[in-house]
């Protein structure tokens, strides 16, 4: 019951943080799993890819209907990825938990570190850009396939600094990277999404759905620079506790 009851509560707030900043959901969702439901690195890197497959699934929805999904850039993203991320899902398991948890701080602390050094873009940007597109979404299903993350966290930068997308579309867009990405990745790890324990993944997607239609109505009432410097904070301090956990 105690279980449930965690990943109800770690649920509902990954799920805010996915409908509100278009990632951040699988970043939150791996160190939930491993240290307040006891899943090792392996496990929750898949699980979490269950969790946020349905949940950005859910948000996108919402997010589309308010256009504020470019289509185009996040189907080329997504299309360069999925490549990579089936890839990396494949060797997953191979690489050593202390290795895969220490890789997945530093990657999701350089994601935020960009995330607060980038600055406003201006809207149109993405426009004749199809190479940088290609290129930044290949790299980012590679991670989702190692990492087990849907990559939210990575997309939302790419879309705001490399691409020049503003921070609501890129939010909304990050969705449709991260449901294709997270689908391919799952695809090779069959074996593992058979063993989870259902009963307490089950409960976290639930409320990770819930909490996805309240974070989209927190975006649309705080500004897009605030979502961009919060969602840059929360990386940084998950980054430094996984990181600590795996050299300590």
């Amino acid at each position: 019951m105690t279980a449930v009851v965690l990943a109800l509560v770690a649920g509902g707030a990954i799920g805010l943080a996915l409908g509100a900043l278009g990632g951040g959901g699988s970043v939150l969702a791996v160190p939930a799993l491993i240290y307040l439901l006891g899943f090792t690195p392996v496990a929750a890197t898949t699980a979490s890819l269950v969790i946020v497959t349905l949940t950005s699934a859910t948000a996108l929805s919402a997010h589309a209907r308010d256009g504020q999904v470019r289509w185009r850039t996040g189907l080329l993203f997504a299309a360069a990825g999925t490549g990579p991320a089936m890839l990396g899902g494949a060797l997953a398991g191979s690489v050593p938990q202390t290795v895969l948890t220490a890789a997945f701080a530093v990657v999701a602390g350089a994601a935020a570190v960009r995330m607060l050094g980038s600055r406003p873009a201006v809207q149109g940007a993405v426009a004749g850009r199809p190479g940088r597109a290609a290129a930044a979404g290949a790299g980012l299903g590679a991670v989702t396939g190692v990492l087990g993350v849907g990559g939210g966290f990575l997309a939302v930068p790419a879309l705001v600094g490399v691409l020049g997308l503003r921070m609501r579309a890129a939010v909304g867009t990050s969705l449709l990277v991260i449901t294709v990405n997270s689908l391919a990745a799952l695809a090779m790890r069959g074996g593992t999404a058979q063993s989870l324990d259902w009963a307490v993944v089950g409960p976290f997607v639930g409320a990770a759905i819930l909490g996805a239609w309240d974070g989209k109505r927190l975006a649309a009432k705080v500004s897009g620079t605030a979502l961009q410097r919060i969602f840059a904070v929360v990386l940084l301090v998950v980054a430094a506790f996984m990181l600590l956990d795996a050299l300590l």
